[in-house]
């Protein structure tokens, strides 16, 4: 069985034990998150499909870590006119583990 949730503006397909990098959310490592935006369960032919949500239905996970991703460079530049700029990036996540999927 796995499950369609929502979370900081993005959509994740998400099965119990699965390890998911997620846009940050403001917790501390060992709490319980609860995501209640499930958009489908698909439990083989007994799949449930919201419209925009299944209602009753949530996502239980535990919050592993909360960290910053690889750097990545930003580099803009126009000819002939002597402009260039470079910037570098590092984009805040969280991990989570799913436990548990109800519907």
């Amino acid at each position: 069985m796995y499950a369609v949730i929502k979370t900081g503006g993005k959509q994740y397909s998400v099965k119990e034990g699965d390890i998911v990098f997620i846009e940050k959310l403001d917790v501390e490592a060992g709490e319980k998150v609860t995501f209640d935006e499930v958009i489908a369960v698909i439990d083989g032919e007994n799949s449930t499909f919201g419209a925009p949500t299944v209602s009753g239905a949530s996502v239980e996970a535990t919050v592993v870590k909360s960290g910053k991703g690889k750097k990545i460079i930003v580099y803009k530049y126009i000819p002939k006119k002597g402009y260039s700029k470079k910037q570098g990036h590092r984009q805040p996540y969280t991990k989570v583990q799913i436990e548990k999927i109800s519907v």
